[in-house]
């Protein structure tokens, strides 16, 4: 359970990621980096290795807390976040799909370490892979913000990067055994694993 929370708070974390872009047409790095990086992290040392450090994952740790305990609880969110987990299980059952993301995401990698860390062109190279693969499954998911904002072919591309890293953490959950079975009946050990990271990363309690 203790990594499984990780990756829930990294899927959160990507999701709030959404939700400013698409809001605002901005958003921090500090919130969305450590969810990027992870679309690149396929060997880490630990799950927290995966965004950096668990310190990293801080607002999504604080978001997970709040969508279990209810005070605060965003039911847009949840939705987004429910949305994503059944398309990573219909992405699951789909081997030519999975190939494809793997293999984009290797050449963005690739050119990325060739020619240099350019964010906005690595961030429509994966949105790009986004919508040739991700985007081709149902439902969609549901993104609500400015229609000024959406509007704009930059941030409809940082939106659907910030999806893929969304993706690659409900994939993270799956590989270490997290099902519904977490969401619906383990919140308690859920709360205690989250706030634990909490206490480890420095956060004072949010529970």
């Amino acid at each position: 359970m203790k990594d499984r929370v990780i990756a829930l708070a990294g899927l959160l974390q990507a999701l709030l990621a959404v939700r400013s872009i698409a809001q605002e047409g901005r958003v921090d790095a500090e919130l969305v980096d450590p969810c990027l990086e992870s679309i690149f992290r396929i060997d880490a040392d630990s799950v927290a290795a995966v965004y950096g450090s668990a310190q990293r994952l801080r607002p999504g740790l604080d978001c997970l807390l709040r969508q279990i305990h209810g005070q605060g609880r965003d039911p847009a969110l949840s939705r987004m976040a429910a949305t994503v987990l059944h398309l990573e299980r219909k992405l699951s059952r789909n081997s030519a799909m999975r190939t494809a993301l793997r293999e984009g995401i290797l050449a963005v990698e690739r050119q990325r370490d060739h020619y240099g860390a350019d964010p906005t062109r690595n961030t429509q190279r994966l949105a790009d892979l986004y919508a040739d693969t991700l985007s081709q499954l149902k439902p969609r998911v549901m993104v609500q913000g400015n229609p000024l904002q959406l509007s704009q072919s930059a941030v409809v591309a940082q939106i659907r990067t910030a999806l893929l890293a969304a993706m690659r953490s409900a994939v993270l959950w799956r590989q270490l055994g997290g099902s519904y079975w977490d969401l619906a009946l383990k919140r308690r050990a859920m709360t205690s694993a989250a706030q634990r990271w909490l206490e480890l990363s420095g956060e004072p309690d949010r529970g």
